[in-house]
């Protein structure tokens, strides 16, 4: 038992396990949206663009999280403004806006010649950065996140799977798209330290994958969702100071072991359901 609790004795794997458990759970609820939309490449998308605001904040001595996080935000706002132009498609949008603030951050870096918070640490993750104050600013964060969810539920809701009719009824479609682009953008600069650049958009696609294998109600797929992130936040971590791996693709890892359990058992499902239905019938 004493070795199964030896992590938890250091300060940096408490911190680190607590923002992670947090970002997997943050990430699980907003990328239900997220992947019911069609919109799994924004979360890529942002998250390199979001890495050229970390390394602008850097070189002009602002704070990082603000520095990312307007940075973020005004790189989802212009994908949202191209996007809206029939004659460019959100792909489109998503690439050129993102691969440009990327290409920023990497120029500032060659300028520059340093930066103090680790190049690998914000590509892959890594917790052992992770202080009280960033559990905190994830965990403000996660309550945000999922008060704004509650109180816009059914407006996020329609404007998800009708959002045509969702305009006429007088859900005003353009909020709750600047809404989720709010959410995704704190999502990713608060995470970027767990789960790194190139590995957020995963968290972000995989528990809500896993919820639509296993049900077809959005209501059991949003808990479901945010249970499976929370889980593998916790667990990645967890085994991550074991196998002495970086936070961000142990965490990942947990997850895709998860998806390919849901996709056997969703398999067996669909095959067991025609046999009982042919049964029903010749009873």
């Amino acid at each position: 038992m004493d070795t199964l609790l030896e992590p938890f004795g250091y300060a940096f794997f408490r911190n680190g396990i607590a923002v992670a458990t947090l970002a997997g759970a943050l990430c699980g609820l907003v990328g239900v949206y997220v992947v019911l939309r069609g919109m799994s490449y924004i979360g890529h998308g942002l998250s390199h663009a979001i890495f050229g605001g970390a390394v602008a904040s850097y070189a002009l001595g602002l704070s990082f999280y603000v520095g990312a996080g307007l940075w973020g935000l005004v790189s989802a706002v212009l994908i949202l403004l191209i996007a809206r132009r029939r004659s460019i498609g959100a792909d489109a949008a998503i690439g050129v806006v993102t691969t440009a603030s990327f290409a920023v951050g990497v120029v500032i870096i060659s300028v520059i010649g340093s930066f103090t918070r680790n190049f690998e640490s914000v590509l892959f993750g890594n917790v052992l950065g992770v202080d009280t104050g960033d559990v905190l600013i994830v965990a403000a964060v996660t309550v945000a996140a999922g008060a704004a969810v509650f109180l816009r539920y059914r407006q996020l809701l329609f404007t998800t799977f009708d959002p045509e009719v969702a305009d006429v009824s007088g859900v005003s479609t353009a909020r709750m798209d600047i809404l989720l682009a709010l959410l995704l953008t704190a999502l990713i600069t608060v995470c970027m330290s767990v789960l790194g650049v190139t590995l957020i958009a995963a968290m972000l696609v995989i528990p809500p994958v896993i919820g639509r294998l296993l049900t077809d109600s959005f209501h059991k797929m949003l808990w479901i969702s945010v249970g499976v992130g929370t889980f593998c936040g916790f667990v990645g971590v967890y085994l991550s100071y074991y196998l002495n791996w970086a936070s961000g693709p142990a965490v990942v890892l947990t997850a895709a072991v998860l998806f390919v359990v849901a996709y056997a058992v969703s398999s067996v499902r669909r095959r067991s359901l025609p046999e009982a239905a042919l049964d029903a019938h010749v009873g």
